[in-house]
C-alpha cells in the first residue's frame, strides 16, 4: 500500500521510517532533510526537495498519518509581527495611458528577505487570492515601467494532474511524474489597483516567456519548456493570455478536494499553457531510462 504526496509514493515501511525520525530528530527542518536524503528524493539540479517534503510532511501530520514535533518558529507570532495589511503600501497616484507611453518595461526577480516581504505583502493586500507561499521552485518578480512599480508577477510548480494539459502534452503518467519540473505554472499575477495602462498585462506575459527560461535555467540549472495557468471564470475573461498568445485549453471540473466525509467543491478555472520550446512535447514525452520508471507497486 501506498500513500501519495507532493506526487510521491510513499510506502508503508518509507512512513515507519518517518514516524521513527520523528521520535528521535529535534526539529521538522531536520525530519525533512533526513527524509530526502534518505529516500533519494532530489531536485533536477541535485539538490534536496526539503520544501516539498515539508509540505508532504504537514499533511501527513495533519491528516494523522505521523507526529511531527512543535515548529520551533511560529509563523507571525501576533506579539511581534506587524499584520501584512498594516506593512502593505497605501494607494499610489493613479496611473493611466498605453503600453506604448512606457519606454522601458522589466521584470526584476525578487532577491533578499527586505524585497521578498514586500512581494509577499502586494500580493496579501492587493490579490484576490492572498498570499500563500508558491509551490516547489519558484521565481518572483516586481513589474516596473520607467522605473515605477506596476505590479508583480510569480511562477512556481505546476499542477500534478489536470487532465485538459496532460491530454495537450499527451505524455503518460510515468512521464509526467518524471517531467513535470518542466512544466512552471503562472500561480500570481498582479497590476496594483491604480494602475490603468492599456496593453500592459499582455506585453507583462510576453516579456516573462521571453525572460524566464534563462533566469529559472541560472536559479535551478534547468529550463522549463512549458508554462500554464488557471483563471476564475467567474472574475476574468482571459483576455491578456489570449493577447500573448498563450492557448487556452479547457476547464477544470471544480470538484475541488474529496475527503472521507464531504467534497469541498473549488471554483471553475479556465486552463491556458504557452509552449517556451518548439520540442515542448518531445521533451515531456521522452522515454525514461529503465532506472527512472518509477515503482507504484511497492
Amino acid at each position: 500500500m501506498t500513500a501519495i504526496y507532493c506526487g510521491r509514493h510513499f510506502t508503508d515501511r518509507e512512513l515507519d521510517r518517518i514516524r521513527e525520525l520523528g521520535r528521535i530528530l529535534p526539529s521538522r527542518q531536520a525530519i525533512a532533510r533526513a527524509v530526502c536524503t534518505e529516500f533519494g528524493w532530489r531536485k533536477p539540479d541535485g539538490g534536496l526537495k526539503d520544501m516539498s517534503c515539508r509540505v508532504a510532511l504537514l499533511r501527513m501530520h495533519r491528516e494523522g498519518l505521523i507526529t511531527l514535533p512543535p515548529p520551533q518558529h511560529p509563523v507571525n507570532p501576533p506579539a511581534r509581527t506587524p499584520s501584512r495589511a498594516a506593512r502593505a503600501i497605501p494607494f499610489g497616484p493613479p496611473l493611466h495611458g498605453s503600453r506604448g507611453d512606457i519606454a522601458q518595461l522589466t521584470l526584476d526577480p525578487v532577491h533578499g528577505p527586505a524585497a521578498s516581504r514586500h512581494w509577499n505583502d502586494l500580493v496579501a493586500h492587493y490579490h484576490y487570492l492572498g498570499y500563500s507561499p508558491l509551490p516547489g521552485a519558484q521565481m518572483r518578480y516586481f513589474i516596473h515601467g520607467d522605473g515605477v512599480l506596476l505590479g508583480v508577477l510569480g511562477f512556481g510548480a505546476a499542477a500534478w494532474k489536470t487532465a485538459p494539459r496532460d491530454a495537450f502534452i499527451g505524455w503518460t503518467p510515468e512521464q509526467r511524474k518524471a517531467h513535470l519540473h518542466l512544466v512552471v505554472n503562472n500561480a500570481r499575477f498582479l497590476l496594483l489597483p491604480w494602475v490603468s495602462i492599456r496593453y500592459l498585462a499582455s506585453s507583462v506575459l510576453a516579456l516573462a516567456a521571453r525572460q524566464l527560461p534563462a533566469d529559472w535555467a541560472q536559479r535551478f540549472a534547468y529550463r522549463p519548456v512549458l508554462l500554464e495557468t488557471f483563471v476564475e471564470c467567474d472574475r476574468f475573461t482571459g483576455t491578456s493570455y489570449r493577447a500573448a498568445n498563450w492557448i487556452h485549453l479547457g476547464r477544470t471540473q471544480g470538484r475541488g478536494k474529496l475527503d472521507r466525509h464531504k467534497l469541498f467543491g473549488k471554483p471553475l478555472k479556465d486552463i491556458y499553457v504557452y509552449p517556451l520550446d518548439r520540442r515542448f512535447r518531445t521533451v515531456l514525452t521522452a522515454p525514461l531510462p529503465p532506472t527512472s520508471l518509477p515503482h507504484l507497486t511497492e
